[in-house]
């Protein structure tokens, strides 16, 4: 039987300053560059095919109705498509609803809440919330990538004023119909994924005891609020971006994945940000954007597996384009130098929280990678 290790917590590489060095270590940098092997490349393509689809749907359907203001309730929506690429065929359903679901009350939340009064700073806590119940949901339910960061970009989409019940409706049923097409796209393409997900094996997701998950769930309430807060405290006019970079840093489960996903978020997101000021500044017709929104949504759930870089120098501009077909900024070139600001401001404020609340093990975990004794994934 194999012995337990037994961590020595007087050990200095078990403190923070060595932790961080390790962080900004040369490895570190070279670790957040390399590209990783997909576990099936014909997954990632109905994976994407079937996001593809479930937006071009919900932007079509919501530019030919009655009611083409629900574009970006449709398309936040369609975003359920996202999840479960990897599960089973039942259980695949079972998560694209729960996901729905979860998008739907992120968008209806701080809408009520806007309805009611609530102030800018009360806003901003309140996104925070979301994005720890987000968290605490996609742990214990076991849903799988990507994580609770798109049920924070639907609550932060949600978070432009709200003067009437109809709005607030609307926005609510326009979310819901976005989930309906995303199910039924999944629904009706699904056997195409089912042979490939049997040869596929992924190592299990562990069962995390409840503290830990409350305590992870908490983590990012912190971090997020306060990215949000720094954000909007500064003038910027999406301080949800803030709390959505912190967010998607934070789910890391070890130091050394949180590291890598702020370094290729803030490098993804900056040359993203080029990419959608270029389109923008071209002055493209709504569907021009639909179609690039669209072929970006392809690319990113390919790419992103590879590295989460290459993944986020397409979603960067398919969520600006998405932002801009939502809201119709008057500076939209302005947009993407906002979302460079706050990512980068989300990232580093994810990172130093993820190192001063982190664990006598998770720094010893990563003393270990760095000295050799482990792979770094």
């Amino acid at each position: 039987m194999t012995p337990v290790r037994k961590i020595d917590v007087s050990t200095p590489s078990m403190g923070r300053p060595q932790a961080l060095r390790h962080l900004l270590s040369p490895r570190q940098l070279r670790d957040s560059a390399r590209l990783q092997p997909l576990p099936s490349l014909h997954i990632a393509l109905i994976a994407a095919m079937q996001a593809a689809l479930a937006v071009l749907l919900a932007l079509v359907v919501a530019r030919l109705s009655p009611w083409p203001q629900l574009v970006g309730p449709l398309g936040l929506g369609a975003l359920a498509a996202l999840f479960g690429r990897f599960a089973a065929p039942g259980r695949r359903m079972r998560i694209v609803g729960i996901c729905a679901a979860m998008l739907c009350a992120a968008v209806f939340l701080p809408s009520l809440a806007s309805w009611a009064g609530l102030p800018a700073q009360g806003m901003v806590w309140l996104l925070a919330l979301v994005a720890g119940a987000a968290t605490l949901a996609v742990s214990h339910w076991r849903l799988g990538g990507p994580g609770a960061v798109i049920v924070v970009f639907a609550a932060g989409a949600s978070l432009a004023p709200v003067h009437s019940g109809q709005q607030l409706l609307e926005r609510t049923l326009g979310t819901l119909a976005g989930g309906l097409l995303a199910a039924l796209v999944c629904w009706a393409t699904d056997g195409l994924r089912h042979q490939a997900v049997q040869r596929v094996q992924l190592p299990a997701q562990p069962l995390r005891p409840w503290p830990a998950e409350l305590a992870a769930a908490g983590r990012i309430v912190m971090g997020a609020g306060l990215a949000a807060w720094v954000a909007q405290a500064a003038g910027w006019q999406h301080p949800a971006w803030a709390a959505i970079g912190a967010t998607a840093v934070m789910q890391g489960s070890h130091l050394h994945i949180t590291m890598n996903r702020a370094l290729q978020r803030m490098v993804g997101t900056m040359l993203g940000a080029l990419v959608a000021g270029l389109i923008l500044s071209l002055e493209p017709s709504f569907w021009w954007i639909a179609a690039c929104i669209v072929v970006l949504q392809f690319i990113t759930e390919v790419s992103i597996g590879y590295n989460y870089a290459l993944g986020q120098i397409t979603v960067t501009p398919m969520a600006l384009l998405m932002t801009h077909l939502a809201s119709s900024p008057q500076a939209p070139l302005g947009m993407p130098v906002e979302r460079v600001l706050d990512t980068v401001l989300g990232a580093a404020l994810g990172i130093v929280f993820a190192l001063a609340l982190s664990s006598v093990e998770d720094r010893a975990h990563l003393h270990r990678l760095h000295h050799g004794e482990g792979p770094q994934p």
